[in-house]
């Protein structure tokens, strides 16, 4: 199918916009990146009708700053949200927007006409109050979740149990949503942010409860290599090649591909398909026994910086408009901004202020179908652990407290197994790659939050130097 060039005239033909967003996902355990032990066939029918992203990354490991990233363009040391946000910032006398002085995408589709809604995980702070022009606001109190049947959410602006299956519960707020602007007065935009599949925490050493529990109940999923567990795995141990945990992974991403075939069948029933651009992603990696890890990179020590540990599912559909297809292009959730807005005809609304100054390039020509010259060059941090990815290479960077620094031959060793980091052979190549690196944060990082040059972080440190407020034995 061909795709036809993206253009709007009047305000009834702004094209909706659908973004659901994951918690905690690896794009391996979909089908349609290739898994045959977890059945995701909504998801796999998006992507047989979008582009599917074989090389999607995030920026950072964890969810505060991966959603800071996605809503603003910028990366953690531009944003200042390092790590996860403690619970004290969602709700009670601390609570507050982390993301106050910058325009998010939500703010400026508002201000462009749209109505906005959110329906999940919120978990940028001040959670009791809906932000950025949202007027349809249904969250979690706070960003963790413990208990899929029974932490506490917000409805109404109330605080309540959750009354089911939490992520039903939100797949429900979304099709309430979608219902209340079916009429098409303005243009809306759903922010659909599970806390699913949430493979993570002592909900994993329980049995799942949802509809596709008994499916799994006999399956051995080889899709998980039961491996060693690898010596730098600090936390999660429990989880390792534990059939319950791996079960439970399972059926909790069938509970979410589920709620996305309920969205995408309620735009259906009611017209909306072919002006609905539905994206589909997840906030960061996972990895679920790969090379001896399981979990994201603030589950090792040192920092891990895994190619799983970034890598995440990405799919944007639009009949009629975004051919169908995949592209192994690298992107990274610091371009999803940019090249959303600019797809959108919204391109002089990229935010290019002082203290917005956006790093994410513009990837909206591969969904109008035309060719894009594109560098591979990726970057990533998780506080004191830096690293550039680039076609061939990877090199992180570590500081206090933990190292060492690696460097990877990421053609010869995919796996990321042998560490070529002070290698005479690659001297070279190490070099170019650490002065690449330290080149682009010192054009995109803000001294406010520059943690290599004493910034700050608006999230206390995961991994803070011994002698750091933020310091905790380990």
């Amino acid at each position: 199918m061909l795709a036809v060039s993206a253009s709007w005239g009047n305000a009834s033909e702004k094209p909706n916009v659908v973004f659901i967003l994951t918690d905690n996902h690896g794009a391996w355990t979909l089908g349609c990146y290739g898994n045959n032990d977890i059945r995701t066939p909504n998801i796999d029918r998006l992507a047989d009708n979008g582009m599917l992203f074989e090389r999607a990354m995030s920026s950072n490991p964890v969810c505060s700053p991966t959603r800071a990233t996605y809503l603003t363009g910028l990366m953690p040391s531009q944003h200042g949200v390092h790590s996860f946000l403690d619970n004290k910032y969602m709700m009670g006398p601390e609570a507050y927007y982390a993301l106050e002085e910058f325009e998010t995408l939500p703010e400026i589709l508002h201000s462009e006409g749209y109505v906005c809604g959110l329906s999940g995980k919120w978990h940028l702070g001040a959670n009791l109050t809906p932000q950025d022009g949202f007027s349809y606001w249904a969250t979690m109190v706070r960003g963790s979740t413990s208990n899929m049947y029974q932490d506490p959410v917000i409805i109404d602006g109330k605080v309540v149990r959750t009354p089911k299956y939490m992520t039903d519960l939100w797949t429900d707020h979304a099709v309430g949503f979608i219902e209340q602007n079916k009429d098409g007065e303005q243009p809306f935009f759903l922010y659909l942010a599970y806390n699913g599949p949430y493979c993570l925490g002592p909900m994993l050493l329980r049995k799942s409860k949802n509809r596709h529990a008994e499916y799994y109940a006999d399956k051995l999923l080889p899709s998980f290599p039961r491996d060693t567990v690898h010596p730098w795995q600090y936390s999660n141990r429990k989880y390792h090649n534990n059939l319950v945990s791996i079960r439970r992974v399972a059926a909790e991403v069938s509970g979410v591909d589920d709620g996305v075939g309920t969205v995408m069948d309620t735009l259906e029933k009611h017209g909306l398909s072919e002006n609905t651009i539905i994206v589909f992603a997840g906030d960061q990696g996972w990895m679920g026994g790969q090379n001896g890890f399981f979990g994201m990179g603030d589950h090792t020590r040192p920092m891990g910086a895994h190619d799983l540990m970034m890598q995440v599912p990405l799919i944007v559909s639009h009949p009629r408009k975004i051919a169908s297809g995949k592209t192994n292009m690298m992107v990274s959730n610091t371009d999803f901004l940019p090249s959303l807005l600019d797809y959108m005809g919204l391109s002089h609304r990229i935010p290019h202020t002082r203290n917005q100054k956006l790093s994410g390039r513009s990837y909206a020509d591969i969904l109008r179908g035309k060719p894009i010259d594109w560098e591979t060059a990726m970057y990533y941090e998780m506080e004191s652990c830096r690293c550039i990815r680039t076609e061939k290479w990877k090199y992180i960077a570590r500081r206090s407290p933990d190292g060492p620094s690696e460097l990877y031959d990421m053609q010869a060793d995919p796996h990321e197994r042998f560490n070529l980091f002070g290698q005479v052979a690659v001297a070279e190549t190490q070099n170019q790659l650490a002065k690449k690196l330290s080149l682009w944060f010192e054009k995109f990082a803000s001294p406010e939050y520059d943690i290599w040059k004493g910034g700050r972080s608006k999230a206390r440190r995961h991994h803070a130097p011994k002698g750091h407020p933020d310091y905790r034995l380990r």
